[in-house]
Parts: C-alpha cells; structure tokens; sequence
C-alpha cells in the first residue's frame, strides 16, 4: 500500500472527506512524525506503536572483500516498535 491507496482508504472508511482532504491529513501525520523524529523526539500511538530515534556510536567494522579495518561514523536511525494491538492483529 503507498500513500495515495492510504489516502484513499481513510476516504473511504470516512465517507465525509474527499481523498485530496485525506491526502493531505496523510501526508501532514507523515511530515509530524518526520519534524519530531528530527527533534529526537519518540512518537507513541497507542494500540499501534512508537516511532523512535536510536543513536548508533561509531564503531570499528571490517571491509568484507579486502578484511581491512575501517572506521564506521556514527549515526543516527528512526525505529519503529509496534504495540500490543498490532503485533496481537497480524499474529491473527
């Protein structure tokens, strides 16, 4: 599913919005979480789950064709843990 069959989808479920309205609630949940995300910020939805931001310390790696040793820079990832209700909802 992409964003536009998900626009489409909170259309339908809602029948009191049009799809370009739910377009554009859509993508204003996606660029929340992307600010927040950006601020280090966790996002929880509860029954659905948490985005949050994970600092990876730089660490010393192997380069896998030559074996030599490289230096791996630090970094900084969004993680998404899902809840309860989720994980209860696709298990069946």
């Amino acid at each position: 599913m992409n964003t536009t069959e998900l626009a489409d989808a909170v259309a339908q479920l809602d029948g009191k919005i049009t799809k370009a309205q739910a377009k554009q609630i859509v993508d204003a949940v996606f660029k929340t979480i992307e600010a927040a995300a950006v601020r280090g910020e966790e996002v929880s939805v509860p029954g659905f789950g948490k985005f949050k931001v994970q600092d990876k310390p730089a660490r010393t790696g192997r380069n896998p064709s030559t074996g030599a040793t490289i230096e791996i820079a630090a970094t900084r990832k969004v993680v998404f843990q899902p809840g309860k209700a989720l994980k209860d909802a696709v298990a069946g």
